[in-house]
């Protein structure tokens, strides 16, 4: 769980890191920036700043931020039936906007070799990719994956279909994607 200042100081990070990436957000959209900490109670090092614009049956765009060496932690977006209909997991594209992303996806890698620190959660998939600002990287439905930021921090957009968060599975048990703020 959160603390309150935690929280605080979570979207404090996020407005900086738009203003200096030159993203403009409104102050409705201020209001809606999720600090995740996914219950690990570590948050600067596992966790994510998000802002969504828009999250539709057809589409969604977020900002992320990550703080210095911050990981989103391993999962997929599997599909499954929502209110009896069937649907695909979450296509996404990652476009970074500011700093380095190390992400990492099925596919042949060396776990000795990556850039990023190991994350204090389980991580299986160690396919290197290194996104500098301007460069992005599409996954396909049910691919597992995780990211890190370089040592500056990273803000990324991401662009996706409808992104059911509450349903992601991660390859940590432990990890709660919906985070929780004491009062």
């Amino acid at each position: 769980m959160l603390t309150k200042k935690q929280y605080e100081e979570g979207v404090a990070f996020t407005l900086a890191a738009f203003r200096d990436a030159g993203i403009i957000v409104t102050d409705a959209e201020k209001a809606r920036i999720e600090v995740a900490d996914f219950g690990l109670g570590a948050v600067e090092r596992v966790g994510l700043q998000l802002l969504t614009y828009v999250n539709t049956e057809r589409c969604c765009a977020k900002e992320m931020v990550l703080r210095p060496g911050q990981t989103c932690p391993e999962h997929r977006h599997v599909g499954g039936t929502e209110h009896g209909v069937p649907y695909e997991g979450k296509e996404e594209t990652f476009r970074v906007r500011r700093g380095t992303c190390y992400l990492y996806v099925d596919g042949i890698g060396d776990k000795a070799a990556i850039r990023a620190t190991l994350p204090p959660t389980p991580v299986t998939v160690f396919h290197e990719i290194v996104l500098h600002e301007g460069e992005q990287y599409t996954l396909r439905p049910d691919t597992r994956h995780w990211f890190q930021a370089g040592s500056d921090g990273a803000v990324v957009s991401e662009f996706s279909t409808r992104s059911r968060d509450e349903s992601d599975v991660f390859e940590d048990t432990r990890i709660q994607r919906i985070p929780q703020v004491e009062a």
